[in-house]
């Protein structure tokens, strides 16, 4: 039968991975964004994308001076979020900063039910970085 002290290192190694893996995800999400973002805009300047009279084209040109600046405002900081996630996961498996490490988790909450996940494990194992210390 296992103590409460190793289920207690299991949920926050679980944390750590939960952390790791929202935060990675949020990175490739940050990146997919950048990346349609600058296609975008580089399609519009090239005028590959039709835009005669009657195509899509008419109907969203109202909107084009805001996507992209839309997509930036969503994308850098999902980015930023998935690197401070990454960071805390790894700090949460080295058992080293339980502040680094919740702060990680915390900003692996865009990844809704990873996220949440690792804010509980981590929280609930913060008795791990005292025993540390």
């Amino acid at each position: 039968m296992a103590s409460s002290g190793d289920s207690r290192g299991a949920l926050l190694t679980a944390g750590g991975v939960l952390s790791i893996v929202a935060g990675a995800l949020e990175v490739i999400g940050g990146v997919i964004i950048a990346v349609l973002t600058i296609g975008i805009r580089i399609l519009f300047r090239l005028a590959i994308i039709p835009m005669g009279p009657g195509d899509w084209f008419e109907h969203i040109m109202p909107f084009m001076p805001v996507i992209p600046m839309w997509l930036i405002i969503v994308g850098v900081p999902l980015f930023a979020l998935g690197i401070v996630a990454i960071v805390g996961g790894v700090s949460a498996l080295r058992r080293k900063n339980f502040g680094l490490s919740l702060a990680g988790a915390i900003c692996a909450l865009p990844s809704m039910p990873l996220g949440i996940l690792a804010v509980i494990f981590v929280s609930v194992s913060n008795k791990e970085f005292e025993a540390k210390e």
